[in-house]
């Protein structure tokens, strides 16, 4: 699935049903991703009220991967990062 701003609410339900198909309760996920169950309401509902970080938290609570792809080479060697990273494709 490719995100961006217009496929949040399909992101949403799809997260949405992710969690329902692991048998999970918006308060269960809730403690596995250490946010309160009214983020995982406030997710499924309106994902773009949402932080990028909170939205990552959830992905990978549900035990999901979210991947960047399309890297330009900037010429740099090295990109700028604040912590680890995966290196951009070549």
């Amino acid at each position: 699935m490719q995100i961006h701003t217009k496929t949040l609410n399909a992101l949403a339900q799809r997260l949405t049903h992710e969690r329902q198909l692991q048998g999970l309760s918006r308060e269960q996920l809730a403690a596995v991703c250490n946010v309160s169950s009214s983020f995982i309401r406030d997710a499924e509902s309106n994902p773009g009220r949402c932080s990028l970080e909170l939205m990552l938290q959830l992905t990978e609570g549900l035990g999901l991967k979210a991947t960047l792809s399309g890297w330009q080479n900037d010429g740099r060697s090295n990109p700028p990062t604040d912590g680890p990273s995966e290196a951009p494709p070549a």
